[in-house]
C-alpha cells in the first residue's frame, strides 16, 4: 500500500515536472527587458526566448519573429534548446517505462521486475530534470554577468524572465517525484516477501471439499 501511495505521488509530480518544462520550453520569455533607468515608462518590452524573440509595445500589441537560424544563436541558447528537448522527451519516455512498472497496471506480472522498472522510471525522470537544470542554472548566470557588467549598455542588459522560474519549479518536481519512485523501489516499503493467497478450495459432486487442498 505504500509503495503504491509512494508511485502515485511521485508519477503525479514527475508528470507535473515533465508537462512545466514542455511549457518553459516553448514561452519566449527566457530573458527580458531590463527596467534600469530613472525613466521606467518605456514604448516596447522584448522578450528573448530559446525559438522566438516578441516585442510587446505599449498599446498591447505584440510582435514575435521565430529565429531564422541556429547557429546564428548564441552558444547558451544552442544548447539550452538541445537540453530542453531531450529532457521533454525524457519525460515521455520516463512516463511509459514507469506506467508499464506501476502496482495499478496488468503490463507486467513478476513484482521483482516491475519494481526494477519504476526504479528505472525514476531514475529517467531524475536525469530529464538534471538536463534541464544545466541551461537554466547557465541562463541565469550569464543575464546576471552581463547584468552587472558596466561595458554593456543598458539597451542590452536583460534580466531574468518567467520561463527560467517555470522550468526551476519543473526540475525540483522531476527531482522530487523521481526520487519518490526510486524509494518505492526499496524492499523495506515493498516488503521482503510478497503477499502470496492460498489456493481456491472446490467441491467434489459429493458436496464435500477436496481433500487434496488439506
Amino acid at each position: 500500500m505504500l509503495a503504491a501511495c509512494l508511485e502515485s505521488l511521485g508519477l503525479a509530480l514527475c508528470v507535473t515536472g515533465s508537462l512545466l518544462v514542455m511549457v518553459a520550453c516553448g514561452l519566449p520569455m527566457w530573458k527580458v527587458t531590463a527596467f534600469i533607468d530613472s525613466n521606467i515608462v518605456v514604448a516596447q518590452t522584448i522578450w528573448d526566448g530559446l525559438w522566438m524573440s516578441c516585442v510587446v509595445q505599449s498599446t498591447g500589441q505584440m510582435q514575435c519573429k521565430v529565429h531564422d537560424s541556429v547557429l546564428a544563436l548564441a552558444g547558451d541558447l544552442q544548447t539550452a534548446r538541445a537540453l530542453t528537448v531531450i529532457s521533454a522527451v525524457l519525460g515521455v519516455v520516463a512516463l511509459t517505462v514507469t506506467v508499464a512498472g506501476a502496482q495499478c497496471t496488468n503490463c507486467l506480472r513478476d513484482e521483482a521486475v516491475k519494481a526494477r522498472v519504476v526504479n528505472a522510471g525514476g531514475v529517467t525522470y531524475i536525469v530529464s530534470g538534471l538536463f534541464v537544470l544545466v541551461p537554466l542554472c547557465w541562463l541565469a548566470n550569464n543575464i546576471i554577468v552581463d547584468f552587472h557588467d558596466p561595458q554593456v549598455p543598458s539597451s542590452k542588459k536583460r534580466e531574468i524572465g518567467a520561463a527560467i522560474y517555470i522550468g526551476w519549479a519543473a526540475t525540483a518536481l522531476l527531482l522530487l517525484g523521481g526520487t519518490l519512485l526510486c524509494c518505492s523501489f526499496s524492499q523495506g516499503v515493498r516488503g521482503a516477501y510478497p503477499i502470496k493467497y492460498a489456493p481456491t478450495k472446490t467441491i467434489t459432486a459429493s458436496g464435500e471439499f477436496d481433500k487434496k487442498h488439506y
